[in-house]
């Protein structure tokens, strides 16, 4: 294998491979990328065997061939080239080694063979369609939040997409809930994606899709399985094993009832929360509403003995009410929402309050109270 390559054109695609590659892995394969190239150019893989990151390169390619090469070296290699480098890779099969070669800078590396690099192969897919970069990023931004980093708990490790039906209307959601908050959003469902399973995303699949879509412009084709999704963007195709379990049934948990409702500027009400807040100690330390006809006082009482309190002026109409919420988590979800005024429906101060935006329903966030 003989190639050279733009030092760019390398570093744009070592830096979405190499972020599913372990530094520490028990299986040395596992540290390297799959360097394939042919006269089309030069093919890059990682992988973590839960996720693989593959990306084709423009590359004159002089000798085909293939090596797997340690993925976090060569990367800080070619960071540290000048910018507007070309770089030349080459397998010298006798040592066995890979050797990188720019301006007067020489490297060799070490090489394991092609043959022992994995395949996470995605086998039959059973549902395709496509779907805007800008609308796969909005799913994922106002849910993943909500995530469970409880590992027993592995089946919340991840973001549940299903479609259902609402208002007449198919629509693909994203479900996430740790327990303690739930955040759901819908948008309607893309051509193709009527028939999809309900599927659970991995937390770190969640975010790796994140990194690779610059582009908010462009489509991103999904292809899944009962147990693998496939995201495809330009150039580069995140392949992921699913989180093999069922999701609760969230629809359960959104409260229908709740009678009390409580309309706030977003704005003050999040730089109110994280002002009172700041006395807190502790951060699970809850921070008390206490809600009356046109008033709401948010309250924190620290148990080494500060305090903080703030008035700010609602619309709200029912009885005296005062309910407690995690201060972090109230501030996760407000930072969710995009239009100028919060609504709350409410319902006691031992039951899930629903959070939504003013005149939109297609985000809903459902947030357990604290005792306070």
């Amino acid at each position: 294998m003989r190639l050279l390559i733009e030092r760019s054109e390398l570093m744009r695609t070592l830096g979405h491979v190499t972020s599913v590659v372990e530094r520490r892995t028990t299986l040395p394969i596992l540290s390297n990328v799959l360097l394939n190239a042919d006269m089309e150019g030069l093919e890059i893989k990682g992988t973590d065997l839960e996720r693989e990151v593959v990306e084709s390169a423009a590359a004159e390619v002089a000798t085909p061939g293939g090596t797997t090469v340690s993925a976090h070296i060569l990367h800080d290699i070619v960071r540290k080239l000048p910018d507007g480098a070309k770089v030349e890779l080459a397998l010298d099969n006798e040592q066995p080694r890979l050797a990188i070669s720019s301006g007067r800078s020489r490297f060799f590396l070490p090489v394991l063979s092609a043959d022992e690099f994995p395949d996470l192969a995605a086998g039959e897919m059973t549902s395709e369609f496509e779907i805007a970069a800008s609308d796969l990023k909005r799913l994922i931004e106002k849910t993943r939040f909500a995530i469970s980093t409880e590992e027993t708990r592995y089946y919340l490790n991840g973001i549940y997409f299903h479609v259902a039906e609402s208002n007449g209307a198919a629509k693909l959601r994203a479900v996430a809930t740790d327990g303690h908050r739930l955040a759901r959003l819908e948008m309607p469902a893309p051509a193709g994606a009527e028939e999809m399973p309900g599927i659970i995303v991995p937390r770190k699949t969640v975010h790796e899709i994140l990194r690779l879509i610059e582009d908010s412009e462009a489509t991103v084709g999904v292809a899944l399985s009962e147990s693998k999704i496939r995201f495809t963007t330009g150039s580069v195709v995140l392949t992921s094993k699913l989180i093999d379990g069922t999701f609760p049934d969230y629809v359960r948990v959104i409260p229908q009832s709740n009678d009390k409702t409580m309309t706030v500027a977003n704005e003050p009400f999040k730089t109110a929360v994280d002002r009172v807040s700041t006395v807190s100690t502790d951060r699970g330390q809850p921070v008390k509403l206490s809600l009356e006809s046109g008033r709401l006082t948010l309250a924190v009482t620290n148990t080494d003995g500060g305090s903080a309190s703030e008035e700010l002026p609602v619309e709200y109409g029912a009885e005296a009410l005062e309910i407690g919420f995690n201060a972090r988590y109230l501030l996760d979800i407000a930072g969710q929402l995009e239009s100028e005024n919060a609504h709350f429906s409410l319902a006691d101060p031992g039951s899930p309050t629903v959070i939504t935006d003013e005149g939109d329903d297609t985000a809903l966030y459902v947030l357990m109270p604290m005792r306070v």
